[in-house]
C-alpha cells in the first residue's frame, strides 16, 4: 500500500529514535588512523616501484634524505636505484596504517613526473588524493597537441592558476600527461577540463562555469535547487564555407577508337627541317676543329 501524509508506515523497525545522532554530528568526517587501531604488524610485505627518467636523477638525490625521512613517520620504507632509474616503496613491521603504503607509492609517482618534493609530499595528508591523466594520445597532430597544451596553461601561467584556485587542487602540465593534486571533487572537475580542452573546448568555458557555481553555493535559498538555468549554455557553431563554384566542362563525343598518337620531338624536327640543318652545322664544327 502506499503511504499517506497522516498514516504512518507499517515497518518500524528502521524508525526508531536514535538519540545518539544528533545534528551535529559530521558522518563524513574521516577520523585519523592511529598505530593503536592496529592490533599487529602486516602479515606479508607489500611494495611498489616507478621508473624515473635520467634528467629526475640530480634532483631526486637532493631530496632523497627528505623523502626518506618523510615516509618513516608512517613506516614506510624507499629505495632509489639510479643503477636501474627506478624508486621503490615497501612496508616494513612498524608499518600501521594499511593505506599508507598506496600514498607513497602516489608520492614516488609524483616526484618521477616533475612535482616538487614539498607539493608531493601532501599527498600524505588525509583527504588529498592525485591524478595523472594521460593526454597524449587524444590529438595525433603534433601542432594541435602542443597548442591545445598550451591552453592549459595560458598566458603567463593565468589559466592554469586560475583552475588552480577553483578546483583547489595542484596542477602540473609536464610532456604527454597532467599531474594533480588535491580533493576528489575538485580532481573530478579538473579532469573534465583537461580532458575537454584536449577536445579542442577552451578551459575559458569550464573557469566561466565554476565561478558561477562558486557565487550560486554560498546562496543558501539556492542550494536545493536547479543550478541549470543560471550557467551558460554554450553551443557549437558549425559556419558552412561557401562552395566554390568550377565552371562545367563540356562533355566530349564518346567513341570507341584511341586518340591518334602525338608526334615525337624527332618527327617534328623533321617536319620543320631543323633535324637536317643541325647535321649541316656538326659538319661545319668539324671542319673548323680540323
Amino acid at each position: 500500500m502506499a503511504e499517506t501524509a497522516d498514516s504512518k508506515p507499517s515497518n518500524k523497525r528502521f524508525r526508531k529514535d536514535k538519540p545518539w545522532d544528533t545534528d551535529d554530528i559530521d558522518h563524513w568526517k574521516i577520523d585519523e588512523f592511529k598505530p593503536e587501531d592496529i592490533k599487529g604488524p602486516f602479515a606479508e610485505e607489500s611494495s611498489f616501484a616507478t621508473l624515473f627518467p635520467k634528467y629526475r636523477e640530480k634532483y631526486l638525490r637532493e631530496v632523497w634524505p627528505m623523502v626518506t625521512k618523510a615516509l618513516e613517520k608512517h613506516g614506510i620504507s624507499c629505495v632509489l636505484d639510479l643503477v636501474e632509474g627506478c624508486m621503490t616503496v615497501k612496508t616494513t613491521r612498524k608499518t600501521y596504517d594499511p593505506y599508507a603504503i598506496l600514498k607513497a607509492r602516489d608520492m614516488i609517482k609524483l616526484l618521477a613526473r616533475s612535482v616538487p618534493f614539498p607539493q608531493a609530499v601532501k599527498i600524505l595528508e588525509d583527504g588529498v588524493a592525485c591524478d595523472i591523466i594521460k593526454i597524449g594520445n587524444i590529438t595525433r597532430n603534433k601542432e594541435r597537441f602542443v597548442k591545445r597544451r598550451q591552453r592549459l596553461i595560458g598566458p603567463n601561467g593565468n589559466t592554469l592558476r586560475a583552475i588552480e584556485l577553483l578546483t583547489k587542487c595542484y596542477m602540473m602540465v609536464q610532456g604527454n600527461t597532467v599531474s594533480a593534486m588535491g580533493p576528489y571533487q575538485g580532481l573530478k572537475e579538473l579532469r573534465r577540463i583537461v580532458l575537454d580542452c584536449m577536445k579542442n573546448v577552451h578551459p575559458i568555458y569550464h573557469i566561466k562555469e565554476l565561478m558561477i557555481k562558486r557565487e550560486l553555493a554560498k546562496d543558501p535559498k539556492l542550494q536545493n535547487e536547479n543550478w541549470d538555468r543560471f550557467l551558460p549554455q554554450f553551443k557549437k557553431r558549425n559556419i558552412k564555407k561557401p562552395k566554390k563554384t568550377v565552371p562545367k566542362k563540356p562533355k566530349k563525343e564518346y567513341t570507341p577508337f584511341p586518340p591518334a598518337q602525338q608526334p615525337s620531338k624527332i618527327d617534328l624536327q623533321l617536319e620543320s627541317g631543323e633535324y637536317f640543318v643541325k647535321d649541316v652545322e656538326q659538319k661545319r664544327k668539324k671542319r673548323k676543329t680540323q
